[in-house]
């Protein structure tokens, strides 16, 4: 949708988004776009779904500001008889400004490896402002890349530790102000307390579809059962294990003659796909919780 005008749309920024959640009624479309155009705003693309089972309505739009840059705080301030009106939970979001994210891994750094590529590359418009880990394993790698690495001394031997170095990994994403954290194959559980106090802000990549194959050795079971896919699930961390609410998830057939460490390889490329383009939707907002579940603009 293109709002008339003279003056040419600048294309040095790359815009806004406005996320909104709120109960289904008629109207919310016009009066959403109506508001934007009397801002002097283009609405670039815009999506929206209704989940007829819970009556509540989704909609993500993407607009860009015609003649200057944006004063997104006076946008949220007008917008709030509309968000009042139709009981929106309503978000603005500069596209300018990345998401600061900490990745998280312990001993397997493939997916940890891949979110550095693609985001020196610029595929992934994040800002990796810090790696943390429970091993010392990929200090050498997060130096290479001028990221600073952080380590939480804690195993299975010392759990008496646990919420002492939870403690520390709060105070380090409130410090270096965090905006997303990674779990890249982070080898340990969550407590209920960090789970609820990072609530919506933490993506883990499972090694198989959820919830089969749990464990250790996902790979060698899978071998055993003798599948025929191998799946992969980025979801949000929640305070129940593995059950959080799903983002995307990934597949690969194959067949009897391949080993447990040709199974291995693959699901590793597996969960690095299904992880990237879970950060990616989060950086761009695509992503909006409906309940247990998500709603996903692509």
């Amino acid at each position: 949708m293109n709002t008339l005008s003279t003056n040419p749309i600048s294309s040095s920024h790359p815009g806004y988004i406005l996320t909104i959640i709120c109960p289904d009624c008629p109207g919310i479309v016009f009066a959403v776009s109506q508001f934007l155009y009397e801002q002097q705003c283009n609405i670039v693309d815009s999506a929206q779904y209704t989940d007829h089972f819970s009556g509540r309505f989704f909609m993500r739009i993407h607009f860009e500001q015609i003649e200057k840059p944006l004063q997104l705080t006076l946008v949220e301030e007008n917008f709030s008889n509309i968000q009042n009106r139709f009981q929106m939970d309503a978000k603005f979001y500069d596209l300018q400004q990345k998401p600061r994210v900490l990745i998280m891994v312990s001993k397997f750094g493939h997916c940890l490896n891949d979110l550095l590529f693609r985001t020196k590359t610029g595929s992934l418009p994040i800002e990796i402002a810090g790696i943390g880990s429970n091993h010392h394993d990929f200090n050498d790698l997060a130096k290479s890349y001028q990221i600073p690495y952080h380590y939480f001394a804690i195993t299975s031997a010392n759990d008496g530790r646990k919420n002492d170095v939870e403690q520390q990994l709060l105070d380090l994403i409130d410090k270096e102000k965090i905006d997303l954290v990674v779990l890249a194959r982070y080898m340990q559980i969550l407590s209920p307390k960090l789970c609820e106090a990072l609530a919506g802000k933490v993506i883990n990549i499972h090694h198989s579809f959820l919830p089969s194959f749990k464990g250790a050795k996902p790979y060698l079971q899978a071998h055993q059962r003798g599948v025929k896919l191998i799946g992969a699930t980025a979801h949000y961390v929640t305070t129940d294990l593995d059950e959080g609410p799903i983002i995307e998830q990934e597949v690969s057939r194959v067949n009897h003659s391949m080993t447990p460490d040709q199974l291995t390889a693959i699901g590793r490329d597996v969960e690095s796909m299904a992880l990237a383009r879970a950060i990616q939707w989060q950086a761009e907002h695509r992503i909006l919780l409906n309940g247990k579940s998500t709603v996903i603009f692509q």
